[in-house]
């Protein structure tokens, strides 16, 4: 029965993991070169993670890229109901990593990355 029981509380966390509102595909804002990209987050265990699966050129057009496949988020912890903290995420034009945080609001995705005290925030915009 103690089998049966943690069997289905394992079931039913990884079903709530799979779930996580902030799962999907998100286009980011223009960087610095104006490029943009879609990244694919989703659960990696028990935290969130992003991968980079499309480039856009500043005109929108997609692009090839060696970055296609990288992650950008990872070891996102969901804190509360749209909050998650304490990950890292990768700024391609910058090829810097930095501290990360992230609050979801419907189809928005407010994305920061942090050096010290100092945060430079983004919007995504969900896809799909």
């Amino acid at each position: 029965m103690k089998k049966l029981t943690l069997a289905a509380a394992m079931t039913l966390w990884a079903g709530l993991a799979a779930a996580d509102p902030v799962t999907g595909i998100w286009q980011t804002e223009p960087d610095d070169n104006g490029n943009f990209g879609h990244v694919q987050v989703s659960p990696c265990g028990e935290t969130i993670c992003g991968v980079l699966i499309r480039a856009f050129d500043s005109s929108g057009k997609e692009t090839p890229s060696d970055r296609i496949g990288q992650r950008i988020l990872w070891d996102m912890v969901p804190l509360s109901a749209g909050s998650y903290g304490e990950g890292k995420i990768y700024a391609p034009d910058r090829d810097q990593t930095y501290r990360s945080k992230m609050a979801l609001d419907g189809n928005a995705l407010t994305v920061e990355g942090c050096v010290f005290v100092v945060c430079r925030g983004t919007v995504w915009r969900r896809v799909q």
